[in-house]
């Protein structure tokens, strides 16, 4: 009896680690020290000395059961571009720039080739977030988790200046909404989309005209990161009053995150793309129009508060940073609600 008898193949980790080395080093930023393969990841403070009043902000997500579809369509690449995009998106609402990414893979057998091909996606992500990969887990669970199946989730830390957080705390009735569009359905939701189109490898392969794709290629494009669109905005000179990423609970729930109390957000039904995805889950579930607003982000991936005078400058920048955004709606007294108009 050994370990590799009792499931555990120690050297297929070896081999998942020298194949993912590749995806990981394109990465890399001048603050991290050290390699890659220690027992930690090392990230020097030097820059984060010079700011006036530094503020770490962290957050930590995974992809949820989005990733039976990548298990069905056996493809891995692109599930780790989910789970960067669910941290970071999260953290740079607070108005932070992210620094660095750590990722955890649990799996019932370790494939390398498999483990590498998630990791390249978690790089990718990393890549756009532009924060480094700095190091990660890969646990085998023998007997815990079926051999071809695996769960991934990331943890990512920013660092934002005190008197650039983004907390909401200063928006007036009057600000403007700008909506940004958002790749799709994203990493939300996956467990009604399961049941909606009773997901089979069959079902995913389906080609639909309104999607001009199947609906697998549809349902597994990767969650958008706003990193670079945010920061867009900024150096425009706008000032984000509020931010909401528009996971779980979609508008009716991340939308008032964002408001201060007493304050309610006006959003204006057309004013902004639905991707068709929407159109087909709700035709195919037979939902209702509150169910769907109240579970997916309907094409508004990432929402913003402006001030009135800076809306148009606000779209200008997001769409020259190659983001699609509309002005959809503003901000009015009320119960901390959000209304349709």
């Amino acid at each position: 009896m050994d370990y590799k008898t009792a499931g555990v193949d120690i050297e297929a980790g070896y081999r998942s680690v020298e194949l993912m080395k590749q995806y990981v080093k394109g990465t890399m930023r001048p603050e991290v020290l050290g390699g890659i393969g220690g027992f930690s990841g090392a990230f020097s403070l030097e820059k984060i000395k010079q700011m006036e009043k530094p503020v770490l902000l962290s957050g930590t997500d995974g992809v949820g059961t989005k990733i039976q579809l990548a298990f069905l369509m056996d493809k891995h690449d692109t599930v780790g571009i989910d789970c960067v995009a669910m941290c970071v998106n999260d953290v740079v609402c607070a108005g932070a720039e992210p620094l660095f990414f750590l990722d955890y893979i649990a799996c019932g057998k370790n494939y390398p080739e498999k483990i590498a091909a998630i990791v390249k996606g978690v790089a990718e992500g990393c890549k756009q977030a532009g924060a480094a990969l700095v190091g990660g887990e890969t646990a085998e669970h023998p007997g815990l988790m079926p051999e071809g199946e695996y769960d991934l989730a990331g943890f990512a830390v920013g660092v934002a200046e005190e008197k650039d957080l983004i907390t909401g705390a200063n928006i007036k009735p009057g600000d403007v909404l700008v909506g940004i569009a958002s790749s799709g359905v994203h990493s939300n939701g996956f467990s009604l989309i399961r049941k909606v189109f009773a997901v089979t490898k069959e079902t995913l392969s389906v080609y639909h005209d309104e999607l001009g794709a199947t609906l697998g290629e549809t349902l597994l494009t990767p969650t958008r990161i706003y990193v670079k669109a945010l920061q867009a905005v900024k150096a425009a000179g706008v000032t984000v009053k509020g931010c909401s990423h528009i996971t779980g609970g979609g508008f009716y729930e991340n939308i008032p995150r964002m408001l201060p109390d007493g304050m309610s957000a006006k959003v204006k039904k057309g004013s902004f793309e639905t991707p068709p995805v929407f159109a087909l889950l709700q035709k195919t579930g037979g939902l209702e129009e509150k169910m769907m607003y109240n579970t997916y982000n309907m094409g508004i991936g990432m929402m913003l508060a402006v001030d009135a005078d800076q809306a148009d400058r606000t779209v200008e920048a997001l769409r020259e940073a190659g983001e699609k955004a509309w002005i959809v709606g503003e901000t009015v007294d009320g119960g901390h609600e959000v209304l349709f108009a």
